[in-house]
């Protein structure tokens, strides 16, 4: 999935200098964007109050839409670098086409992730004919200077580890969650997990201290250590963690997102992220100009133009509130 604001802006991440270093209960409220013909967004992150949650630097909630009579999401062609695309859904399949060849359906509870590395371009929509309901995450991971310029590469996983416990399951996208290990290729120390919780469920998960964490909201509702949640919300819960108290009244579904706070300083621009002004000028460039991302096969449809770069100079800081 694409950032496809047209007035893009450049988003300063990465850094210790506003990690948390406690526990705390950080309610992040989202912003509307509409992505493409007929699918609006949640965007949790970049969010005014948060830029990074570890290595995790972009979340965008969607849905349920009934998308019977509707073409669904509708993604044309649009290049991404230094970063990874991780795909997720509760209902719906999406069809990710991109440069290197990848053609694959993806259905809920399924890991499509897309690491991009120095340059690749692809497309996301809904296949025809489609299922009824969409319902999904569209996350990013930054990639560390050593792999950002990585051969780009597509992973599919239709099977992934649980954790189980009474009232709830829990499937390990990335990382390490307790004993269970995602097969997905990661750079950083970091975790996603879906969280399915069942009526009066209240269960402690396991954490690791060193990271920070935010939990996601998809489906019902449920008290995250007090805190009640609703879908298209996000709480930022800081470090120094060994566990996190989970409370459901009824079914609830969550995604829980950590990792160990970001270090570098970077620049994220429209979809890309990078280091430099130079860097950011370059990438359009070569976008515009048809060179480095590849061509996207079969898809119906022209390729996204990206946008102007803004009039003041892109620099790369630390984390900002």
């Amino acid at each position: 999935m694409s950032n496809l604001d047209r007035e893009a802006v450049p988003s300063p991440c990465g850094g210790r200098g506003f990690v948390v270093t406690e526990p705390v209960r950080e309610l992040l409220s989202p912003r509307n964007v509409k992505l493409g013909e007929s699918t609006e967004v949640r965007r949790l992150l970049p969010n005014l109050g948060r830029r990074m949650v570890g290595a995790w630097c972009f979340v965008d909630h969607y849905g349920p839409d009934d998308i019977a009579d509707e073409p669904g999401m509708q993604v044309p062609p649009h290049p991404h670098m230094g970063l990874q695309t991780v795909s997720w859904l509760h209902e719906g399949e999406v069809l990710h086409r991109d440069s290197t060849g990848s053609l694959q359906t993806i259905r809920p509870r399924q890991l499509g992730l897309m690491t991009t590395g120095r340059a690749i371009s692809h497309s996301e929509e809904s296949p025809r004919p489609h299922a009824r309901l969409l319902h999904g995450a569209q996350l990013w991971v930054a990639l560390p200077d050593a792999h950002r310029h990585t051969d780009p590469h597509f992973e599919f996983h239709a099977e992934l580890p649980r954790v189980t416990a009474p009232g709830l399951a829990a499937t390990v996208l990335l990382g390490t969650l307790d004993t269970a290990t995602s097969p997905g290729t990661t750079y950083t120390p970091l975790v996603g997990a879906d969280l399915a919780l069942t009526g009066s469920t209240d269960v402690r998960l396991p954490l690791e201290r060193d990271f920070e964490y935010a939990v996601l909201a998809m489906s019902g509702e449920a008290h995250v250590d007090g805190v009640p949640l609703v879908p298209g919300s996000m709480l930022y819960l800081g470090c120094g963690r060994d566990e996190l108290p989970l409370r459901a009244d009824s079914d609830a579904g969550l995604m829980l997102l950590g990792g160990e706070p970001f270090e570098e300083e970077l620049i994220m621009f429209w979809n890309w992220i990078g280091r430099s002004q130079e860097e950011i000028v370059q990438a359009r460039r070569d976008w515009m100009e048809g060179s480095r991302f590849g061509e996207v096969k079969g898809y119906d449809g022209a390729p996204l133009p990206a946008p102007a770069l803004p009039a003041v100079p892109l620099k790369p800081r630390g984390r900002t509130r």
